[in-house]
């Protein structure tokens, strides 16, 4: 009968105490990585494309990406007006050049028919509770990619969006 009973405590005791101790985390941590601390609020305003060259859909291709890769990864709210923090900037580049990569022989001229998808964005974060955290960085993107630009921009658009939301989203939420 002991061995039963001391059985059964250890076993609830396995249970129960990894649960204590997920119970017993602090919450400010998502389990993306993002911390908000104290923050419930963020209003992310339109990314203006002032690029040189400019896309029609890009400015708001990427505020929607952002929005939503905040929405999926925090519990903030997406407020217009006053928040807790802000998310503002513009899209300052939207370049395609040539690349040159070096093949895959050495003996062999490099490769020179690929291109380069380049989107760079200026981004202010302002912080209302915790000031020390706000900063303004350019956050720059690029996919590279062989023949017409045109049946693969999109695609492209959406990968560098993908790349360029994750990188903001961890320097403002990850301290990244």
């Amino acid at each position: 009968m002991l061995n039963t009973s001391f059985t059964i405590k250890k076993l609830v005791l396995l249970l129960v105490l990894p649960m204590l101790f997920l119970c017993q985390s602090c919450g400010v941590y998502s389990l993306t990585g993002g911390s908000v601390g104290n923050l419930k609020t963020v209003n992310v305003l339109f990314f203006e494309n002032v690029a040189p060259l400019v896309i029609n859909n890009l400015s708001q291709s990427f505020t929607e990406a952002l929005k939503d890769r905040i929405r999926n990864q925090t519990k903030l709210s997406t407020v217009r007006g006053d928040a807790d923090c802000t998310l503002e900037g513009r899209i300052t580049g939207y370049t395609i050049a040539p690349t040159v990569l070096p093949a895959a022989n050495s003996a062999t001229a490099p490769i020179a028919n690929t291109n380069r998808l380049t989107i760079t964005v200026s981004v202010k974060f302002t912080n209302n509770l915790e000031p020390k955290n706000s900063f303004e960085q350019s956050f720059p993107r690029y996919r590279d990619f062989q023949g017409d630009i045109g049946t693969q921009e999109q695609a492209l658009i959406t990968q560098i969006n993908r790349d360029l939301t994750e990188d903001i989203f961890n320097r403002a939420f990850a301290n990244w």
